[in-house]
């Protein structure tokens, strides 16, 4: 429906006794308004990444899959396990970006440039992701580590009246 927040800093939130919360105006990420019914929030508090620097090479194999699975931190709030998220890479005009499978995005890990198509391979260990780039001709790698930092966390559903 919409993304209320990517990438952003703890004073974009209102700090409350337990929790960050946020408003949302009832519109999807085209500012249309959304019929009432029942919708749920969720989302991802993303820690620090370091992006690797950045190799090339012109082997086309060198690309990856369309997404891995990662283990991420344990919500504390939550008594379950540590979850598992699938996260894939996406691109725009200008940006490539981590991002759920089901599209959320996560974090921008470079500028486009000339990419036609990108994709995902575990890195080592599986702590990491690395993302490939490719033009049809070359292929740019980065590898971003930290990912397993990350924490989900549901808010649950509500109701848009």
């Amino acid at each position: 429906m919409r993304v209320l927040h990517q990438e952003a800093d703890f004073d974009e939130f209102a700090i409350g006794a337990d929790a960050l919360s946020t408003k949302w105006d009832g519109k999807d990420d085209y500012d249309y308004d959304l019929p009432a019914g029942k919708y749920a929030a969720r989302g991802f508090q993303v820690a620090p990444m370091k992006i690797g620097a950045e190799t090339t090479t012109t082997d086309a194999a060198a690309a990856g899959a369309i997404s891995v699975r990662i283990k991420l931190v344990a919500n504390p709030l939550e008594n379950n396990e540590r979850p598992t998220v699938d996260i894939c890479a996406g691109f725009d005009d200008d940006d490539v970006y981590l991002q759920t499978i089901d599209g959320l995005p996560l974090v921008t890990v470079a500028k486009r440039q000339d990419a036609k198509s990108v994709s995902v391979a575990a890195g080592r260990d599986n702590k990491s992701v690395i993302v490939f780039l490719s033009n049809g001709t070359n292929v740019r790698q980065l590898e971003v580590s930290g990912i397993t930092k990350m924490m989900a966390f549901d808010c649950g559903s509500f109701e848009l009246k």
